[in-house]
């Protein structure tokens, strides 16, 4: 069970947006606040992320090409050639149309850069803990050889924005559904692996990530901490200690929330009845389903699928 595709699946609710924005220095641009995460690419030049005033905790992060920014909250912020120069709200007159995405073009006649920005709407009233648990900017850094798999979908985009050709419509939409799986999976791998906290250990731990993929791989079975200790190797108390420090919940709430969690997905994605729904959260009555629902999401099942439905 690929529990990183698995976790992202849950939060999405629709598909990414992007433009790709052309800069000639000096040029900066005031980006508010999306709903979801954000994130830029650099295909040419250099430029900077440049943090609001209400962020005085995050620092500029000079940006050169091929690198990746990833906002974990949609954050808003500058980019700009330098620090220093002004940065202005984004216009109507700024954007031109174009397949297989729009452009925005700002700034002077100086050195050009163009960058890949977007966002990817997911729903950050309920985050993943895996991704709750990110840093709120993710930089990864292109040099070195670093993260092969993201530079190479990274010089693919590059390629097909510079160069659209026949199919650039279907593959660039693809390129950047599939980069944010590229992002997490580089960050995660990236963390020191004796020093490493959180879910980038719990993936990698002999004793919690076998756990993990039986939640994950099969949440309505009946599974209690003896029968998920049984398949770490350790005891009862031993893997709920464990299991908690790197998740960062006891494993029963972990699993009610990836049961509550799979249950609203189905009710988005499906018609299937609230029984069935019920079932597949591993609910033998329809009744223990509705109220833990109710609990978690403050809806009735029924209530929160014409809700979502409506929106």
């Amino acid at each position: 069970m690929d529990i990183l595709t698995e976790a992202l699946a849950s939060m999405r609710t629709g598909h990414p947006s992007s433009v790709r924005t052309d800069g000639r220095a000096p040029w900066g641009l005031r980006l508010p606040p999306v709903a979801g995460a954000g994130f830029h690419v650099v295909l040419h030049g250099t430029c900077w992320l440049v943090p609001l005033e209400d962020a005085p905790h995050l620092e500029p992060v000079a940006l050169s090409p091929g690198d990746v920014i990833f906002l974990r909250d949609g954050r808003g912020h500058i980019l700009a050639d330098h620090p220093s120069t002004p940065a202005a709200v984004e216009t109507a007159e700024q954007f031109q149309p174009g397949s297989p995405i729009g452009t925005v073009s700002v700034g002077g006649d100086g050195p050009r850069t163009s960058l890949l920005c977007g966002n990817y709407h997911l729903d950050q009233r309920r985050p993943h803990p895996l991704v709750r648990q990110l840093p709120e900017v993710v930089h990864l850094p292109s040099g070195h050889g670093r993260h092969p798999e993201l530079s190479a979908a990274v010089q693919l985009l590059g390629a097909e924005l510079e160069n659209p050709r026949v199919g650039s419509d279907g593959i660039v939409p693809a390129l950047i559904d599939s980069l944010l799986l590229y992002i997490l999976r580089a960050w995660l791998e990236a963390q020191p692996g004796a020093d490493a906290k959180g879910w980038a250990a719990a993936l990698a731990d002999r004793a919690v990530a076998p756990a993990l993929a039986a939640i994950h791989g099969d949440p309505s079975a009946p599974w209690s901490v003896e029968s998920l200790a049984g398949r770490a190797g350790l005891s009862r108390a031993a893997f709920a200690r464990r299991f908690t420090a790197l998740v960062g919940e006891p494993p029963m709430a972990y699993l009610t929330r990836w049961r509550m969690t799979t249950a609203a997905r189905v009710l988005r994605e499906s018609d299937a009845p609230l029984s069935a729904v019920a079932a597949r959260a591993g609910y033998g009555s329809e009744f223990a389903f509705a109220k833990a629902f109710k609990r978690e999401f403050g809806l009735a099942p029924g209530s929160y699928r014409r809700q979502v439905r409506a929106a």
